[in-house]
């Protein structure tokens, strides 16, 4: 396990390395400024010149300031620990303050989005693996649906997402529904691609055997077919959810939600609260791995007592 975890960690120091290094130039016109209007002399003293100066060349000749680039109010690259900080503030803190389910926390706003996820997920689910069983079992149907399926990708999710909410509006249906349908849209392909790829992986002495046994098409699903198919599966729903979750928070941008990591990231823009945005940011991506550490812990367990995995 330590062995293991070493790589993780080095690349997560390397990583943090190199975002502190980024903040420097990204923030040093901003720190020169306020620098400025404290009464510090500053090179090129015109905002103007500092303005269209380059951002390195301005470090080196103000390195005096670099300091600076690591605690604005509204960075325009905040640092970890500001990030660290905020994530703190609207998680833990507000636990610890018996408010974690207030309109503040970052827990609640998971929560809304979470919602989405799952019941987009669900549906996305069931819809891929019933395309799977026609298209694997029938001819018509891979040929007719598969292309389409294919082509629905195609389509920005961006461009469609206010589409499907305005249309659902328009017939009464607001709230869940419209993000969970978005987080199907985009959840439903991987796991229809991977049980077609699973549901066609016996060879064709495996199915053979079965017709030597006078298997029906139905004892050759179950008995072949389906359990063939449990690590493709898996290995499907897992793209499927990180896809269900971004879905779920582009659904939430063009509804003007209040609730929501894409409604935090939407204010966070409106405001210019970088930093909020990059907690969000990362709640968001916390929560991706937290879902699909679920479905691998249950992949493990489905696939051990299977005979599978070991």
């Amino acid at each position: 396990m330590s062995a293991a975890l070493v790589p993780v960690v080095v690349v997560v120091a390397a990583i943090i390395a190199l975002w502190y290094v980024a903040c420097v130039p990204m923030n040093i016109k901003e720190a020169l400024t306020q620098a400025e209007r404290a009464g510090a002399v500053i090179d090129p003293p015109s905002a103007i010149e500092r303005r269209d100066a380059s951002a390195i060349g301005l470090v080196f000749r103000n390195s005096d300031h670099i300091g600076a680039t690591f605690g604005q109010e509204r960075p325009r690259l905040p640092a970890p620990h500001q990030v660290g900080q905020e994530l703190w503030n609207s998680t833990g803190d507000m636990v610890l303050r018996g408010r974690a389910f207030s309109k503040r926390s970052l827990i609640y706003h998971a929560w809304v989005t979470l919602s989405a996820t799952v019941l987009g997920f669900a549906i996305g689910t069931v819809a891929g693996v019933a395309l799977a069983v026609g298209i694997v079992h029938s001819r018509v149907m891979n040929m007719a649906v598969m292309p389409w399926a294919i082509a629905s990708q195609t389509i920005p999710i961006l461009a469609i997402a206010p589409m499907i909410i305005v249309v659902l509006n328009s017939i009464g249906i607001t709230g869940l529904i419209p993000k969970a349908l978005i987080s199907a849209y985009l959840s439903f392909f991987p796991v229809t691609v991977g049980m077609v790829k699973g549901l066609r992986s016996p060879d064709a002495m495996q199915l053979d055997l079965l017709r030597t046994y006078s298997a029906s098409q139905s004892e050759t699903f179950w008995k072949l077919r389906l359990p063939s198919s449990m690590p493709y599966f898996f290995t499907s729903m897992k793209i499927g959810m990180a896809a269900a979750l971004v879905g779920a928070i582009v659904g939430e941008m063009p509804t003007g939600a209040v609730a929501g990591l894409g409604a935090r990231l939407l204010a966070g823009s409106y405001y210019g609260q970088t930093i909020q945005i990059w907690a969000a940011l990362f709640a968001a991506a916390i929560l991706a791995a937290v879902l699909v550490g679920i479905i691998g812990a249950i992949q493990g367990v489905t696939l051990k007592r299977m005979g599978m995995a070991r």
